[in-house]
């Protein structure tokens, strides 16, 4: 079967969070997340989590980014797997986070 890559963008994600991607058709793995402050002065704390079933499950919480800066939440070749129903979604303290997803679609159904 032919690995067909995704990608995911959300721009100036806050508080009120944002819903990157709801996955459907089977069995799909993400293998990068990149979170960027855009801000040139103030930093901000990011949440990304996975809701499975109305539970949410926190890939990271409360983390720090420093004005300017990202981080990467995916390395070292890891990979999350995610099925049919589950919703990625990202949160931040500050309306400045520009959210980047890479993700291999429909590795099984």
């Amino acid at each position: 079967m032919a690995q067909n890559f995704r990608r995911l963008i959300s721009r100036n994600i806050g508080s009120g969070g944002a819903t990157v991607h709801t996955f459907t058709t089977g069995y799909h793995a993400i293998v990068g997340i990149r979170c960027a402050n855009t801000n040139a002065s103030a930093s901000t704390n990011l949440s990304v989590y996975i809701t499975d079933g109305g539970v949410d499950y926190y890939l990271i919480k409360s983390a720090p980014i420093a004005s300017g800066s990202s981080l990467e939440l995916i390395d070292g070749g890891a990979k999350i797997i995610v099925e049919d129903g589950d919703i990625l979604k990202v949160v931040s303290t500050a309306n400045y986070v520009d959210a980047w997803v890479s993700y291999i679609d429909a590795i099984s159904t």
